[in-house]
């Protein structure tokens, strides 16, 4: 078996010896039940990995020292930037989870007008800061070493005034193209999905205004939590690393 992995937004180097912070702690003690002279890995989202061992461990401290490095990357050959329509509770943890998974670069939330849940100030910073830990637990599952970022939530149109080089792909049910209709991406591409009741008029009109390019994936509808993901899987299969 691989040795439990562990992210970690510090310093990391051989020979480097300290006691993990108290989440992860928590995680090797009680529910991993790791032991003295267990071998775990450590990645701080900076690229590559740190393997290292636990010298001691108790129920409120695990103490370890970092043995090696290895230059080991896991991204995937695209780029992709996830601009995700914000959907409610575990819907939008499972997209963002497993839009890790299948190699996304980057998140947008997008607060649409159709967004059952509605955030800002305080709430959108704990929320973010929430994606942000679904993101890096993602991380450790699937082996990637660079965590990609959860931007603070934007309209629709506000990011579409941001969005810079690159495809700007929009996942429609009424869009005639398929992705297997499209060529392989030049540089980037921003993947578009819409929340529970989807675009407004207005929203899909700015879309098109940017230069979207509608597509869609099949004739059924897709749930929100799924539509996202089921086209980073189709990309990776047509363009990517499948």
């Amino acid at each position: 078996m691989s040795a439990p992995r562990f992210y970690l937004d510090q310093p990391l180097g051989p020979g480097a010896r300290f006691s993990l912070p108290a989440g992860p702690a928590r995680h090797a003690a009680r529910a991993l039940r790791l032991a003295a002279d267990d071998a775990i890995t450590l990645f701080n989202g900076r690229g590559g990995e740190y393997a290292a061992r636990i010298e001691r461990i108790n129920k409120d401290e695990v103490a370890v020292s970092v043995i090696g490095f290895a230059d080991v990357e896991r991204e995937s050959r695209l780029r992709v930037t996830l601009a995700q329509g914000i959907s409610s509770g575990e819907r939008m943890d499972y997209t963002l989870q497993k839009a890790v998974e299948l190699g996304v670069a980057a998140i947008q939330p997008i607060a649409a007008r159709r967004s059952v849940v509605k955030l800002a100030g305080e709430r959108a910073d704990k929320r973010v800061a929430h994606w942000q830990g679904v993101v890096a637990s993602a991380c450790e599952q699937c082996g990637r070493n660079r965590v990609p970022a959860v931007a603070a939530p934007l309209t629709l149109a506000d990011w579409l005034g941001r969005h810079g080089a690159g495809r700007l792909l929009f996942l429609s049910p009424l869009a005639e193209a398929r992705l297997a209709d499209l060529p392989s991406p030049i540089t980037q591409d921003s993947l578009v999905a819409g929340p529970e009741g989807g675009f407004e008029a207005d929203e899909i009109a700015a879309l098109h205004a940017a230069g979207a390019m509608s597509v869609r994936l099949g004739p059924r509808v897709l749930r929100t939590e799924t539509a996202a993901l089921a086209a980073l899987a189709a990309m990776q299969t047509l363009w990517g690393d499948f």
